[in-house]
């Protein structure tokens, strides 16, 4: 009887032991875990912050061919006339056939200007 409550005691004491040891084991490991997990969302926060693709450089440009299209479309409209049978030779003017469709195209090549500009280049 006596062997059999040594015995017992030899095991709850291993057993609390070892569980110590687990329970020790798990707390730094979940410590290590949890740095871990906080460190990660540091970074996650440093590298969710808002970056943008274009530079301030890229934008003026995309802006400025921005205004350029929509002068060029600005030109080109008008000169139509109110009545169907009358003719409006204003429809074919110099300014709606050449200098307004040019500065369309010329809007659209800065646009692809401004996308294609490194804006972290110095020089």
């Amino acid at each position: 009887m006596h062997c059999i409550i040594r015995y017992w005691v030899f095991e709850i004491i291993n057993y609390s032991f070892i569980n110590s040891i687990v329970l020790n084991k798990t707390v730094i490991l979940h410590k290590t875990n949890l740095r871990k997990k906080i460190m990660g969302e540091q970074k996650q926060k440093e590298a969710s912050k808002s970056v943008f693709i274009f530079g301030k450089k890229n934008y003026k440009f995309m802006f400025i061919g921005l205004a350029c299209i929509a002068l060029g479309f600005i030109l080109m409209s008008g000169g139509g006339s109110d009545d169907p049978n009358v003719f409006n030779p204003e429809i074919f003017s110099w300014r709606r056939i050449r200098l307004a469709p040019m500065l369309v195209l010329v809007g659209f090549g800065i646009q692809v200007y401004a996308i294609l500009l490194n804006p972290d280049k110095k020089s």
